[in-house]
């Protein structure tokens, strides 16, 4: 048994505490942490034990984050950043880059072929089906052309260990958004042919597959969870081996995938709804049907997705701070993108400018007037999503995903050169090694191999 482990046991022995109600199981008091130090001495038999050092905590987090495969299941692409003259070799200022990937250690990245839910039209459909194959070119481009070297694309969980063992780093691609099939699942096959392994029937809207979560917003539904379309797209998606991925729909939409589906899905960028109740996190009746299912849910660091209380008071007192360092230089900042529409270009640029200079002075003095009364959203609270989820359907059924250029991101993993700090806050929690290569990667691993399995099954029986 971990020291972090038998602190944490020692806490819930002590929580009654009303002084220790408040106190998080990641930050447990030093006292706590003396006093536990003769239960390990029990736990370990009575032998002689030294306390880990935080430096030696660090190296061991290190070596671990260097041995297991790290996997990101939801990174989306800007197809201006997959050419020539501005790609992927290039720190571009995203959150997702060789780079930033080499220099914090994320070995694999589900790049996403995203498209807006639009109009349930043919029209609609061939713009969206269009510009879904300008990003499955795009990330051929980069695999292929731009830095072969460097980067290669994977279709299996060999392909990855594969790649991985060969020191580059490893593209996948995942489909955000069936709206882009259109009615034609034919598409299906030929996604999974460009190299497709997940798709989601529906996004922000109701798509011609699915229900959206975005429905709650005002109780307006389309199919009241699938459509006939949708049923049949999951058996094609089952026959060709493409994960059925249940972020973004509704729920009954969800709860009826997993009695159409014959594999296991995944929820590609999802969180706790009963840590945080917003409609794109998952409850505990749907963990729980995913555990029944054999799939994974990808616990996703978006801000507002992890904590919205903790976020929108970091927000206030940000925008606090940065309307008063406009009102010092004279300068007013402007409300939404739709006030910046009625200005030329001249002013819209020196608009930019101005806020540029206003963040600049924000990002100075956001510690000491910030942070300390308003903290931002950070790793430790996404960590306490997997905790919850872990402890809710068993480790080997969570995994981990940032939805960076898309949204994501906490304090402490805002890009992907931060990915070694997830690695070490679940050290910190008492995760072995083993745990923590599931949670990046092997669990997301086995769901795609199973799911690969069954399609070649379903095609064997014609």
């Amino acid at each position: 048994m971990s020291f972090s482990r038998i602190t944490i046991l020692l806490y819930d022995k002590l929580s009654s505490d009303p002084k220790m109600k408040t106190m998080p199981k990641n930050k447990i008091p030093t006292e706590i942490a003396l006093l536990s130090f003769p239960l390990l001495l029990i736990a370990c038999g009575g032998g002689e034990v030294a306390q880990e050092s935080e430096v030696d905590l660090v190296n061991r987090a290190r070596g671990i984050h260097e041995r297991v495969i790290t996997l990101d299941t939801h990174d989306d692409i800007n197809t201006s950043n997959f050419t020539a003259d501005r790609n992927y070799t290039m720190d571009l200022g995203n959150q997702v880059n060789l780079p930033k990937m080499e220099e914090g250690g994320l070995d694999v990245a589900f790049l996403i072929a995203f498209v807006g839910q639009g109009e349930l039209t043919e029209e609609g459909y061939a713009r969206a089906h269009a510009q879904a194959i300008e990003k499955f070119d795009a990330v051929h481009r980069l695999t292929e052309e731009i830095a072969p070297d460097r980067i290669e694309l994977a279709l299996t969980s060999d392909d990855v260990r594969r790649i991985w063992a060969s020191g580059k780093k490893v593209a996948m691609i995942g489909i955000e958004n069936a709206y882009q099939v259109g009615t034609d699942l034919s598409n299906i096959a030929d996604f999974q042919a460009r190299g497709g392994r997940y798709m989601s029937l529906a996004h922000n809207g109701h798509s011609q597959f699915s229900d959206s979560n975005t429905g709650e917003r005002d109780g307006v539904w389309l199919h009241n969870g699938l459509s006939d379309l949708g049923r049949q797209a999951i058996a094609e998606m089952n026959r060709v081996g493409i994960m059925v991925d249940i972020s973004h729909p509704s729920k009954d939409a969800i709860m009826q995938m997993f009695e159409v589906t014959r594999a296991p899905v995944i929820a590609s960028h999802s969180s706790a709804r009963a840590l945080n109740d917003v409609s794109r996190n998952l409850d505990d009746e749907q963990l729980i049907a995913l555990k029944e299912n054999g799939g994974v849910v990808q616990t996703v660091a978006f801000r507002s997705y992890i904590n919205s209380e903790k976020n929108n008071a970091n927000r206030q007192a940000v925008q606090g701070l940065e309307a008063s360092i406009a009102e010092e230089m004279g300068f007013e900042i402007l409300g939404g993108r739709g006030a910046l529409q009625g200005l030329s270009e001249g002013a819209r640029n020196e608009y930019s400018t101005r806020m540029d200079e206003v963040r600049q002075r924000a990002a100075s003095r956001t510690e000491e007037e910030v942070t300390n009364t308003a903290p931002p959203v950070d790793v430790a609270d996404f960590v306490n999503h997997i905790d919850y989820m872990v402890d809710l359907i068993g480790l080997e059924h969570v995994g981990i995903s940032s939805d960076f250029d898309g949204g994501g991101g906490v304090e402490g993993w805002n890009d992907s050169s931060e990915t070694f700090n997830v690695t070490l806050e679940l050290v910190r929690r008492g995760y072995t090694e083993e745990e923590i290569g599931m949670l990046w990667s092997g669990n997301l691993l086995r769901v795609l191999d199973e799911v690969q399995a069954i399609a070649a099954q379903i095609q064997a029986e014609g």
